[in-house]
């Protein structure tokens, strides 16, 4: 088995490396950007700054990276906090509520809909919604829905895909919080959002020789 290089690991593991050089068969180096796969999963998500602030750090990442409104999770979160119930806020964190009045101070419209879930995917409409996962209540992004799995923007941990079965045991209130009157156009299912989530069934895994003759490690179905 052919190991990356102590450099190369390392720098994947702690975040973005700008390009590495790779030298190549007859001499030369090959230059390709690298980046980790921690970053790219907060690429397009952005992260919560307290256990309780999931909700500001979900509309921050719709506003910016689905509707072209930029806006950072601190600013989100200083607004609602300034307007709701603190005290609340601090034990259960914000509500839809919070988030709709916050929305309509900045021009955007939006409300809770029961919805199927193939509705939103049809319409190409990002959408905030309450998971329920570990015993913890915790707003995500939909970000996109392709070949069976849901792409969401998760604020703790970054852009992640489910499967559409795992997603939905995870979705008790089956409600979709949607912005419907914006001032600009909705981005769904983006390119580069699902590349923080590379779909890699077992069943389309490389041969363990490759045409280059490298060895590559074979991977068994307990490996994932």
């Amino acid at each position: 088995m052919k190991r990356l290089p102590v450099f190369l690991a390392t720098a994947l593991a702690a975040g973005t490396v700008g390009a590495a050089d790779f030298p190549v068969a007859g001499g030369g180096t090959y230059n390709v950007a690298v980046r980790s796969m921690k970053t790219l999963r907060f690429a397009s998500t952005l992260r919560q700054q307290y256990d309780f602030s999931c909700g500001s750090a979900a509309l921050a990442t719709l506003l910016t990276h689905h509707y072209g409104y930029p806006v950072s999770e601190s600013t989100v979160f200083a607004a609602m906090w300034a307007q709701g119930d603190q005290p609340k806020i601090r034990r259960e964190g914000f509500s839809l509520l919070d988030m709709q009045r916050y929305l309509a101070s900045i021009g955007f419209q939006a409300d809770g809909f029961r919805l199927p879930l193939d509705k939103l995917v049809e319409a190409g409409l990002p959408a905030i919604v309450l998971i329920t996962e570990a015993g913890y209540n915790h707003f995500v992004v939909i970000k996109g829905a392709a070949d069976g799995r849901i792409l969401l923007g998760d604020p703790s941990s970054g852009t992640r895909s489910l499967s559409r079965e795992r997603f939905e045991a995870l979705w008790p209130t089956r409600l979709l919080f949607v912005i419907h009157t914006a001032p600009t156009q909705p981005m769904f299912n983006l390119a580069d959002d699902w590349r923080a989530a590379p779909h890699a069934p077992l069943a389309d895994a490389v041969a363990r020789t490759a045409r280059g003759g490298v060895d590559l490690p074979k991977f068994g179905p307990g490996d994932f």
